[in-house]
């Protein structure tokens, strides 16, 4: 999906989930889209700063956090810190067919997909459980981060 269409169907949810378009909101979006990688709150905020002098911290994290309500972002915590990205199968009818996990490198936040699932090992172990729900990341460094 090219970069263009994921920010046309992210607007396009934003607007059916009562939210107006703003070209703030898209810039954060497209940041995001672009950037590919789990990112701080800090890094759109700084990202954001140099385009739009007095914008507020809260406003930026603010966003983030309706994005992820919406399920246009992923959330995970490195290290202390709340990281988003922008979800790997956003499409403007909302349907995140295509089940997946991350190797999410802990010194840049760049991501792989893992298409591997471990819960049907899970589910052997808990037989008397209902499981609802899950989240499994594989956590290290990346080919990139390595050579440093």
């Amino acid at each position: 999906m090219t970069v263009e269409h994921q920010l046309e169907s992210a607007i396009k949810i934003l607007k059916s989930h009562g939210y107006k378009y703003t070209k703030k909101r898209e810039e954060i979006l497209l940041f995001l889209i672009k950037e590919n990688r789990y990112v701080g709150a800090i890094e759109v905020f700084d990202f954001m700063s140099e385009k739009h002098q007095g914008i507020s911290y809260d406003t930026i994290y603010r966003n983030l956090r309706d994005f992820s309500k919406m399920e246009l972002l992923e959330e995970t915590e490195l290290m202390g810190e709340k990281k988003f990205r922008f979800h790997c199968d956003v499409s403007e009818f909302h349907n995140h067919s295509h089940h997946h996990h991350h190797f999410i490198c802990t010194s840049c936040g760049a991501t792989k997909e893992i298409n591997l699932c471990p819960m049907d090992f899970f589910s052997e172990q808990l037989p008397d459980c209902q499981i609802e729900s899950h989240r499994f990341e594989i956590l290290g460094k990346c080919k990139k981060c390595l050579k440093k």
